[in-house]
């Protein structure tokens, strides 16, 4: 079992102590900086001042472009999962002769 680490985190000017695994710190930082920076554009192109709004706001866009990964993977798999079923076809119509 690996050892766990303490490190801080400064999200929407709160600092966060977190006990985590070596291998999360990288991109638990990096996501803390992504989250920082989409809050303060956020602040700066729209005149919201309250962090749990502009928190909100930062959630939901990464939901959404996770959600749009997420539905252009499964579309990306669907040709191989055809293709896959068709060397199954051509397999088993071979197999007969």
């Amino acid at each position: 079992m690996s050892e766990k680490i303490k490190i801080k985190l400064t999200v929407a000017d709160r600092v966060y102590p977190l006990t985590i695994s070596p291998d999360q710190e990288a991109s638990l930082r990096i996501s803390a900086k992504k989250i920082e920076d989409m809050t303060k554009q956020l602040e700066q192109n729209y005149a919201v001042r309250d962090k749990q709004d502009v928190l909100a706001m930062c959630a939901l866009q990464y939901a959404a472009q996770l959600e749009n990964r997420l539905e252009n993977n499964s579309t990306k798999d669907e040709p191989s999962v055809k293709t896959n079923e068709l060397i199954e076809l051509i397999d088993l119509h071979l197999s007969n002769y």
